[in-house]
């Protein structure tokens, strides 16, 4: 198996605007290891939801292409698991028919989906809800069965698109921590998209600072704390030295933007 799990090469995307081409993404590349985690900020509008949705499948580009594993990404597939910031959750689905479900489309027996699913549930802390409806648990339950739910089909690659983007701040930093203790356990390659630096710098082994008008690249930062991570690691200077970096940089995006209006 190639080291290179996901290769997005020179990806160039347009939308319709007011009747004429917009340009979205431009020239966009970047190579994803094996087990390696991505973090990918930016300003909104940016179109770091349009790459992931690239990457998953969803959307061809106009340009470019991704490769997964040697073979080119044309249409989604449940090797690339990907969880949004809306609940996806079926509200007609207790947990435990959530779960289960990627796993019905696989060669599973109704045993081995049974230890799947229990093995999901106890990780992401569910147990003892499994017969709940999503309307009887809070938005932090409803986002652990959609990871859980993405996990349990064990895909090759995890997308992200702002997960957690609509929880309150201690739901957030407690999903954060819930997403580093399943990935520690199965060290899936992920690419996570965030608008939260102290987010992308706690969870990443590399982040990624995007530009908007058009989306592109513009810096690569290595976080090279030593895993798992802890908390505390947030109030470290060497935490709060990173953040500041990529702070003054999109701080500079935002005002070399201002300058061309």
């Amino acid at each position: 198996m190639t080291d290179l799990a996901l290769k997005v090469d020179n990806i160039t995307h347009y939308f319709e605007k007011e009747g004429e081409p917009f340009l979205v993404l431009n020239k966009i590349s970047l190579d994803i290891s094996n087990n390696e985690f991505i973090s990918i900020i930016g300003p909104s509008g940016c179109g770091k939801s349009t790459l992931i949705y690239i990457m998953a499948g969803f959307l061809r580009p106009t340009d470019g292409k991704v490769i997964h594993r040697g073979v080119e990404v044309t249409k989604p597939d449940p090797n690339r698991g990907v969880v949004f910031q809306a609940d996806a959750v079926f509200p007609w689905l207790t947990v435990y028919k959530n779960v289960e479900f990627g796993l019905k489309n696989t060669s599973l027996s109704k045993n081995e989906r049974v230890k799947v699913v229990k093995e999901y549930v106890q990780l992401v802390e569910l147990n003892g809800f499994e017969n709940l409806f999503p309307k009887q648990l809070s938005g932090g339950m409803r986002k652990r069965v959609d990871i859980a739910r993405t996990f349990a089909i064990d895909p090759d690659i995890l997308l992200l698109d702002e997960p957690f983007g609509s929880l309150d701040a201690q739901t957030k930093e407690n999903m954060q921590i819930e997403l580093m203790r399943l990935w520690q356990k199965n060290k899936k390659t992920t690419l996570f998209v965030t608008h939260d630096i102290e987010e992308a710098i706690f969870l990443a082994d590399k982040v990624m600072v995007m530009r908007r008008d058009p989306g592109e690249f513009v810096e690569e930062v290595k976080v090279s704390f030593p895993r798992p991570r802890k908390v505390k690691l947030k109030i470290s200077h060497e935490f709060t030295e990173m953040r500041y970096k990529i702070g003054r940089i999109i701080s500079r995006l935002v005002e070399q933007r201002k300058e061309l209006w």
